[in-house]
């Protein structure tokens, strides 16, 4: 089913225009995503791994839960519906908080110029990775690692298996996610 999203401008303000997802994807004009960072108690953060069919960074690991503000959407109703299609957790808004929006622009090929603002959540999980129902064509694996391993990978590029995220995202994940 096509996908609609609104068109932000370079600052993050709605302009008023609706288009496909891919075309904005092909055009390279700025939309509203979210992105739901899932932890635990124990200081760790989940991450899924992209399925390979995926156009941006198959077969990586990536923030818990990731995806597209459909046009007219709220993003928190977007959050918590992201996190029910991609790994089967019910939640209501009570159980996110937003921790900041990050603009992040990464040009893939030519014909997909990803540009994006990330209204970001945490959320609590301290249930067995069992419960969850990964959605199959978006997600093949889940894990928890310590987010001061994850925080270290990223910094220093150790591990080529994660999604890079730019510097402040990192920083914004190290001051709002610890507790």
């Amino acid at each position: 089913m096509p996908e609609f999203v609104d068109i932000l401008d370079q600052y993050g303000n709605h302009t008023g225009e609706v288009m496909l997802k891919s075309q904005a994807h092909h055009l390279g004009l700025f939309h509203p995503t979210v992105h739901i960072w899932v932890c635990n108690d124990k200081q760790e953060i989940l991450l899924q791994k992209r399925h390979p069919d995926k156009i941006a960074y198959p077969n990586l690991w990536d923030v818990s839960v990731a995806g597209h503000i459909s046009a007219g959407e709220d993003p928190v109703e977007a959050a918590v519906r992201e996190v029910q299609e991609e790994i089967g957790l019910n939640l209501s808004g009570k159980n996110l908080q937003k921790i900041g929006m990050i603009r992040s622009d990464v040009k893939h090929h030519e014909q997909f110029h990803d540009r994006e603002f990330h209204h970001v959540y945490r959320c609590l999980f301290n249930d067995s990775l069992q419960t969850l129902t990964l959605q199959s064509e978006e997600v093949t694996d889940v894990r928890f690692l310590p987010l001061s391993a994850y925080l270290e990978m990223q910094k220093n590029a150790q591990d080529h298996s994660l999604v890079p995220l730019s510097q402040t995202y990192l920083e914004l994940l190290a001051k709002e996610l610890n507790p």
